[in-house]
């Protein structure tokens, strides 16, 4: 079976072109070797892929026919993903809450209180008040 159509089957894509895009851009590494979509895949293949700034790793157990259900993945893959790549996800998620870029509008209300709060702890200004 071709990688994009099995990446696609066990739901890994929400389509199979999205796969093949994939595998054409480098994200997808079969026994640590960039491939093409149309490599093809057995069992017990270990496939790399990366995906919203996660690299999954993957065991392959099985082929499927066709799409298969959420419920039933697991038959076809073992998901070898180590917890740290899920952990710095989270924190990725987390700076990018709290940033906000240079001359995106006035601060918020938090904005404004956070630098209010900044002065008064002691970091008065350079400036002399005559």
């Amino acid at each position: 079976m071709r990688i994009d159509k099995y990446l696609w089957c066990i739901r890994y894509f929400k389509t199979r072109s999205i796969a093949t895009e994939a595998c054409k851009k480098g994200h997808v590494k079969i026994n640590d070797q960039k491939v093409k979509p149309s490599r093809d895949v057995f069992p017990t293949d270990k496939i790399e892929l990366r995906k919203n700034q996660i690299n999954y790793q993957i065991k392959v157990l099985d082929l499927p026919d066709s799409r298969v259900g959420a419920k039933i993945v697991d038959i076809y893959r073992k998901d070898i993903t180590p917890k740290e790549a899920f952990e710095h996800a989270d924190l990725l998620k987390y700076s990018k809450d709290y940033y906000r870029k240079k001359g995106t509008g006035r601060p918020t209300k938090k904005d404004r209180r956070d630098i209010d709060d900044y002065k008064e702890d002691g970091a008065e200004t350079s400036f002399p008040i005559e």
